[in-house]
């Protein structure tokens, strides 16, 4: 976790809401972890290797969350940060199961 101790998802209804800052063109679609930004916000790190062009990272961001979290990719949506580095993402599911991958993944 973070230096706050505090993840960041939280339950929303139907599921979760995540906070991830986004590197396009980061080489390789993965996840590298959370972090606090200086805001002392929580984020998830993730990077894709799509430009940021007509919207092909944010699809690459959206991919890369729904195949680690194994949900369908219409489960997750871009809520907020369209155009920014700091993203919020929708998803759909079941939020305990939803929270234990996550809380599993980056402890």
């Amino acid at each position: 976790m973070t230096a706050t101790g505090a993840p960041p998802w939280r339950a929303a209804p139907g599921g979760l809401t995540l906070t991830v800052r986004l590197t396009p063109k980061g080489g390789r679609d993965c996840l590298d972890g959370v972090a606090t930004l200086a805001d002392g916000k929580a984020v998830l790190l993730a990077r894709v290797r799509a430009a940021p062009e007509d919207g092909a990272a944010n699809e690459a961001l959206v991919a890369l969350i729904a195949d680690a979290l194994a949900v369908r990719r219409s489960a997750v949506r871009l809520a907020a940060g369209g155009k920014s580095r700091v993203k919020t993402l929708t998803i759909e599911g079941d939020e305990k199961a939803l929270t234990e991958r996550l809380s599993a993944r980056f402890k």
